[in-house]
């Protein structure tokens, strides 16, 4: 359970600012730390089982029908993520506290950012892969809303679309990427995938699935050619970018190019596409983080280089290289965080991130300027800093890769590039800002920070510092238990600063001084630069995507004509090809069981039925007529239902039949009481044989298949009505125990539809008809007396009838669904025959609460099953004994139709009862216009 609890904890603490932000900012930003800090606090207790070798599992089933469980895991690899991410992400509450102005929408923020929190968390530790899919596609939703956090500006939306648009990508194709993952092994639990490496790169749907997965982490991680996202996130507020770019949403791919790796990465496919993919984009990253003057997107784009360098260790994917790219993770986590929150820090106090505003800001900014620069330094992998390691180790490894053959020595001639432009754009970042004079003076006057939000990035200097000078005590169990969860065996490696004179120290070498020569050079690179059209990655993608609107509405400007009429002829005409379709295959249409006799009763329904049928669509211009027509043909329906012994459906039929004619009467009152001719007699022929045809069609399926012998479902349920759910009405068994989730989710639906469609009508004016179509008024008489005096004897008996029929539900025909119809029926004829102001005054209750409480009532009965270990739903029953009563039963299920009578009772009222009451104005009846000479007459009078 500590698992689950440390997945749960930041997900719930979504919820703190939203409670907290009226109490004040400083009691906002320590409730919403609290959950985060415990969550931490567990992840660390767990460290001694790690150390023994354990991988920590907990496991759920959730959808065990899609392989779908609530599975987590805590190895050394979801164990360094979780530092990183839980960690890093307290530093940045403390720093966003300082950050946003007083003005801002805190609270908000916050909720934002720990739910980016929490889905980053339920990656790493995902023990399932659909769950960790589910969290994938969170980390998308929630970085949208940080990125646009300041929706009034233009770059902030747009940008944010671009990375959801990119991001949600890549995660379609992700998910079939892992689903055909988990066909090729038979399951979604992450261990069995991890130990099938053989089986799955054996797999001819190898290429595919690989292609498909690499692409879900190339776009997260923003690997060429999906990078231009990841510069254009730096519209969001600072802690945004800085939490994004070093531990959350670009670190995703690459843990999830590092948790498949010993699956998918054991072929020359992903030894050829992950290093080149991977050295493309770190040399184009670092080219345009030396030539941007905005801090941010220099920032950015060493970002994208920085992943790239990941990408090319994790693609080599010798058990050095894995060690390297971990160890990376880890340093490019802790410097570009403070650099980050560096560059917020300057853009706080002088008012601009551009770098022609900037300078000087040693004298004014000492602290400041001392841990950005050795940030920096960091960053381009300086001595004695935690990123000279890992970059060590990368140049090593890519002198040993076998990547290209014979053209391997590229490799490492491309790290190095790459290590020149690093150290160049990181001197350029320093020395432009703290050292070199301002071409124009800042908006604000510099001056340093409030210290607590200078802490957090101190803290991490002081790491890069610590683990420069000493990786070994410091680096070397977390990096161990990391590498042997991804590698499945312990890596035997020594961490160290001096591993004597060697190529890669000469390329370190090389790096420095050729960095340094390029920077000195950087006019010349900048005038190289203007040489080319410059393109702006966001404009370019959203004329891309104004172009794929405009296609799609073109295109579908061909199909959808705007003809309700049209979708369905062409509908049914579809449905009318694949039925002739279906009985053109058969040898003969009469099936072995023959035909039932006829008698009298059944032929004069039929002729009742089609009398019924073919009279609504004659008279379906005269409203009150087809209406009466229509009503013959529900009151037909209901009848063959207790004809062929189905008295549920029948009685549901009727009271079904009863509250729709009502309902439609209601409504056609506001409609003119008759419509003119709009169709052709060509169409109308048309339509004539296509409606006979699919008659015809549908009749001979139905004919065909009920005189064959079929294997029925219900011989189940009528075996297992009674031992499983305790009553004889196998009907009613199902409806409230074997199919109740279905009927949870039928009322849900109903009370929805009726809160929705009480909105509509609340306060709705229409114009009431005076007269109708001839002339004649409407009577006077609203409340005619004989209708008065029934409805006082009906609602009595109408009620009592309801609870009979609700009572006897579970063991005879009834239930809560046609009780609730019948006690609504009930209810509507007390209304038409008393007034809707009548009725309220001594109803003086509203209906929605009524639909609500049904609804909760059969979910908490659902729920309750969960205290007893038992699935959601499941009913139990038990017999009882009273003195002069004698033997009887009782079942939850009784609870759960409880829910079904009110939800039906309150959504049907609120539609009914709305709809007679609905605000109307009286339409005056409009005299014929009189002639000239009769006007001036009268006027002369």
């Amino acid at each position: 359970m500590t698992l689950l609890w440390i997945a749960l904890l930041p997900l719930l603490g979504v919820l703190v600012p939203v409670l907290t932000a009226r109490r004040g900012r400083h009691f906002c930003s320590l409730a919403t730390a609290l959950l985060p800090a415990l969550a931490l606090l567990l992840t660390l207790a767990q460290l001694p089982a790690l150390n023994a070798g354990e991988a920590l599992r907990f496991s759920v089933a959730w959808i065990p029908g899609l392989g779908l469980d609530l599975a987590f895991r805590l190895d050394g690899l979801s164990l360094l993520f979780n530092l990183l991410i839980i960690g890093i992400g307290l530093l940045i509450l403390l720093y966003a506290h300082y950050y946003l102005s007083p003005e801002e929408p805190f609270g908000r923020f916050y909720a934002y950012l720990i739910l980016f929190m929490a889905s980053m968390v339920g990656i790493v530790m995902s023990d399932n892969l659909l769950l960790l899919w589910l969290y994938w596609e969170l980390t998308s939703l929630s970085s949208f809303l940080l990125i646009g956090f300041w929706s009034y500006r233009s770059d902030a939306r747009k940008g944010a679309r671009m990375a959801l648009a990119v991001t949600g990508g890549g995660g379609l194709a992700l998910l079939a990427g892992l689903l055909l993952l988990g066909n090729m092994v038979g399951s979604f639990d992450m261990n069995v995938v991890l130990a099938s490496g053989e089986l799955i790169v054996a797999d001819p749907l190898y290429p595919v699935m690989l292609i498909l997965v690499l692409l879900g982490a190339f776009t997260k991680s923003a690997q060429f050619p999906f990078h231009f996202w990841l510069p254009h996130a730096m519209a969001a507020p600072t802690p945004v970018s800085a939490y994004l770019h070093s531990a959350t949403m670009v670190k995703a791919g690459i843990f999830l190019m590092a948790r498949l790796h010993p699956a998918i990465a054991g072929s020359e496919l992903w030894s050829v596409i992950v290093p080149l993919v991977g050295i493309i984009t770190m040399l184009y990253g670092a080219w345009f983080a030396l030539i941007k003057t905005d801090l941010k997107a220099i920032l950015a784009f060493s970002t994208v280089s920085h992943l790239g360098l990941i990408t090319v260790l994790l693609g080599i994917g010798s058990p050095m290289a894995v060690l390297a790219a971990l160890f990376h993770i880890l340093n490019h986590a802790t410097f570009k965080a403070a650099l980050f929150m560096s560059a917020g820090i300057i853009d706080h106090e002088t008012g601009t991130r551009e770098l022609g505003h900037l300078g000087g800001l040693r004298r004014a900014m000492p602290v400041t300027a001392l841990l950005t620069t050795v940030a920096a330094a960091a960053m381009a992998g300086l001595p004695l800093l935690n990123g000279f390691i890992s970059k060590e180790m990368f140049f090593t490894e890519t002198l040993a890769t076998p990547v290209l053959g014979g053209l391997s020595w590229i490799m490492p001639a491309l790290a190095t590039l790459g290590g020149v432009l690093s150290v160049a754009y990181s001197l350029r970042l320093v020395y432009a800002v703290f050292f070199k004079s301002p071409r124009q003076e800042p908006p604000k006057s510099p001056h340093e920070p409030p210290h607590l939000m200078r802490f957090p990035v101190e803290l991490l200097v002081v790491i890069c510092v610590l683990v420069g000078i000493f990786p070994a005590a410091l680096a070397t169990g977390l990096l161990g238990l990391a590498t042997q969860a991804v590698l499945g065996e312990a890596l035997t490696f020594y961490l160290s600063v001096w591993h004597g004179f060697n190529l890669p120290l000469a390329m370190s070498f090389v790096a420095i001084v050729a960095g340094i020569a390029l920077y000195w050079r950087h006019p010349y690179l900048k005038s190289f630069a203007k040489s080319f059209q410059p393109v702006d990655a966001r404009l370019v993608f959203e004329s891309a995507m104004q172009c794929l609107a405009r296609r799609a509405e073109s295109s579908l400007a061909r199909f959808d004509g705007g003809s309700l009429q049209r979708y369905m002829g062409l509908l049914l005409f579809a449905a009318l090809v694949m039925g002739t379709l279906g009985l053109a295959g058969m040898a003969t249409l009469t099936g072995s069981r023959g035909n039932q006799p006829l008698d009298g009763v059944l032929l004069l329904g039929a002729g009742l039925l089609i009398f019924g049928g073919i009279g609504t669509v004659l008279t379906h211009r005269h409203r009150l007529i087809s209406l009466l027509m229509l009503s013959v043909v529900g009151l037909v329906v209901a009848l063959t239902f207790a004809r062929f012994s189905a008295p549920d459906l029948a009685l549901t039929q009727l009271s079904v039949e009863v509250v729709t004619m009502i309902l439609l009467m209601l409504a056609l009152f506001f409609l003119p009481q008759k419509t003119a001719s709009e169709s052709s007699p060509r169409r109308n022929l048309r339509d004539m044989a296509l409606a006979g045809s699919l008659g015809t069609v549908i009749a001979s399926l139905n004919y065909a298949v009920l005189t064959r012998d079929n294997d029925p479902i219900s011989s189940f349920f009528m075996e297992n009505s009674v031992p499983g759910g305790g009553g004889h009405n196998v009907v009613n068994v199902i409806l409230v125990d074997f199919r109740g989730f279905d009927t949870l989710g039928e009322i849900t639906v109903l009370a929805l539809a009726g809160l929705a469609i009480f909105k509509l009508l609340n306060r709705l004016r229409l114009f009431m008809p005076h007269s109708d179509n001839e002339g004649r008024v409407w009577s006077p008489d609203c409340y005619p007396m004989i209708l008065t005096t029934i409805s006082q004897a009906i609602l009595p008996l109408a009620l009592l009838v309801s609870a009979f029929i609700f009572l006897r539900g579970h063991n005879m025909p009834g239930g809560g669904f046609i009780a609730g119809l019948i006690t609504a029926v009930a209810l509507i004829l007390v209304y038409m025959s008393r007034g809707v102001e009548w009725v309220q005054y001594r109803l003086d209750f509203p209906y929605q609460p009524v639909a609500i409480a049904g609804v909760a009532i059969a979910t908490l009965t659902g729920l309750g099953s969960w205290l007893f270990g038992k699935p959601f739903l499941t009913s139990a029953f038990g017999y009882f004994h009273l003195p002069l009563v004698g033997k009887f039963e009782l079942a939850t299920a009784m609870l759960f139709d409880l829910g079904v009578y009110l939800a039906v009772v309150g959504a049907t009222l609120m539609i009914l009862a709305n709809l007679g009451k609905v605000t109307t104005v009286h339409r005056p009846i409009k005299q014929p216009e009189s002639s000239d000479t009769e006007r001036s007459t009268k006027e002369k009078s």
